[in-house]
């Protein structure tokens, strides 16, 4: 058993933004419940304190000269111990985590995030007096990307793993803020910290973390290609091996259509005949026609391009002449909510868009939906899918990162063999999604065949528990690492 602190700056339910706020909410209940010793380490948001009336302050200090408590208290419904890094004049504003009301990054990024950092360092060489040491600091994203890189120079440490969730997002920040941080000299270096005359706070979890992973194996193969290394595969590949990919997994207590209770209708793999009532349910919801012939397909996802929006909306014409119903829920850019909006008001019977975020109505269209579109150009690892194979709704994919992954194409020696489990579009253009999608729909017209597919989509075990098995070995690995050389 090992003692872990993990790092990140946000955890659903207290936070969330995206992918990494799904992880952090359910891989430290994952770990405590294959008896790791895991504290989750959190900034103090006032969404989060809000949700949390029963703190106690640990501990407290001065970082670049603002006053900072440690407080404590627990993932709701569970006994995992979250500490919160209470600085209100670096925390303490309306927006999100990382953008203001009007969606521009926080002006001082780098100082609430190298706080958060420095924050980490003191309580994983005991600094602040809790009685407590973690053997291995888990690391997630350029927020905590600091933590390696200052925890490196000390003989007596704990081992280091840094997670990439989305390298895409990378915090760059000019030279200036390099020096205001205070950082070690040394660190401006275009082998540490320095990327191209600026500060990259990424660097620090790539170039000195024990052990590196992303949040799927092909992604951790795609990341060491110019395509999908934003520029640093370079390093990557120099560091390949240290690392590797572990899919996420996803909370089955959540996400589980026998038990969902913002479903019209329960259902598992004996009773998916009543999946159908979710999709009546979800069709007079949204004011669509209900057919329960007609195909529905679902999609549930930020509006930028990584998804795929481009060439959704380049297909648009050509799908609204389907046999087909779309619903989509999301936001992002602009320009793409305006095109959808559009699309939706001049075509009612076929296209519904819900701009925002809405935990209940995704649930209702994961279960709701036939078919899943996800049509990425690049997918760390994705989490829709999973959903939308646990609620035996069948993804239609691009084949990179975790979607590959988890969803097997259907053709004739898949269904043989009882894997096929969606449908895979083997290139980034609208021609190949449509292709793909016209493949799907000729399928669904076939019961016999679909519910096979369902079936074998729901039979896959995408929990928690084996990913966090595979965590604990490369914890394990990491303190070995460690002992043998830093990086």
């Amino acid at each position: 058993m090992s003692k872990v602190l993990f790092v990140s700056s946000e955890a659903y339910p207290l936070i969330k933004t995206g992918g990494l706020g799904d992880v952090a909410g359910s891989l430290p209940l994952a770990l405590s419940a294959l008896g790791e010793e895991t504290h989750l380490l959190l900034p103090a948001y006032p969404q989060v304190k809000q949700q949390l009336a029963n703190t106690k302050q640990l501990a407290s200090s001065r970082y670049y000269g603002l006053e900072v408590s440690l407080l404590e208290t627990h993932l709701p419904e569970s006994k995992v111990p979250v500490w919160l890094v209470d600085c209100p004049a670096a925390y303490d504003r309306p927006g999100g985590p990382y953008l203001d009301n009007n969606g521009q990054p926080w002006h001082d990024n780098a100082l609430r995030f190298a706080l958060f950092c420095k924050v980490a360092v003191d309580i994983a060489l005991a600094k602040l007096d809790l009685q407590w040491q973690p053997d291995v600091v888990h690391c997630n994203d350029w927020q905590t990307g600091l933590i390696p890189a200052l925890l490196h120079p000390y003989k007596e440490r704990p081992a280091t793993l840094f997670t990439i969730h989305n390298l895409a997002y990378q915090g760059l920040f000019d030279h200036q803020t390099f020096l205001d941080l205070a950082l070690p000299s040394a660190l401006w270096h275009p082998d540490y910290l320095e990327f191209y005359g600026q500060l990259s706070f990424i660097k620090g979890g790539l170039v000195f973390a024990d052990r590196i992973n992303a949040v799927s194996p092909t992604y951790a193969r795609e990341i060491l290609q110019a395509e999908f290394g934003n520029g640093i595969d370079g390093l990557l590949r120099h560091r390949q091996d240290r690392l590797s990919g572990i899919l996420n997994g996803i909370d089955q207590t959540v996400w589980n259509p026998a038990t969902d209770p913002h479903l019209a209708a329960n259902y598992d793999s004996t009773t998916l005949a009543r999946k159908g009532e979710n999709k009546t349910a979800l069709q007079q919801q949204l004011g669509l026609p209900v057919n329960e012939k007609v195909p529905l397909i679902g999609m549930v996802s930020r509006l930028v391009e990584q998804k795929g929006l481009d060439i959704i909306l380049a297909g648009m014409a050509e799908m609204v002449k389907r046999p087909l119903q779309l619903v989509i829920l999301g936001s992002g850019d602009v320009h793409y909510e305006l095109q959808l909006i559009e699309w939706a008001s001049r075509h009612p019977d076929k296209l519904h868009v819900v701009i925002g975020y809405n935990e209940a109505l995704s649930h209702q269209i994961e279960a709701g939906s036939d078919l899943f579109l996800m049509p990425s150009t690049f997918e760390p690892c994705g989490l829709n899918q999973l959903y939308s194979l646990r609620y035996a709704t069948l993804p239609i994919v691009r084949n990179v990162g975790g979607l590959a992954d988890s969803v097997t194409d259907t053709n004739t020696i898949t269904l043989a063999s009882k894997s096929a489990n969606g449908f895979v579009i083997t290139e980034h253009s609208t021609q190949a999604m449509l292709t793909t999608i016209k493949r799907a729909l000729r399928h669904y017209e076939n019961s016999k065949v679909w519910r096979q597919l369902q079936r074998t989509a729901m039979a896959a075990d995408f929990s928690w528990q084996r990913s966090a098995a595979q965590y604990i070995a490369l914890y394990q690995q990491a303190l070995r690492d460690r002992d043998q050389h830093t990086p």
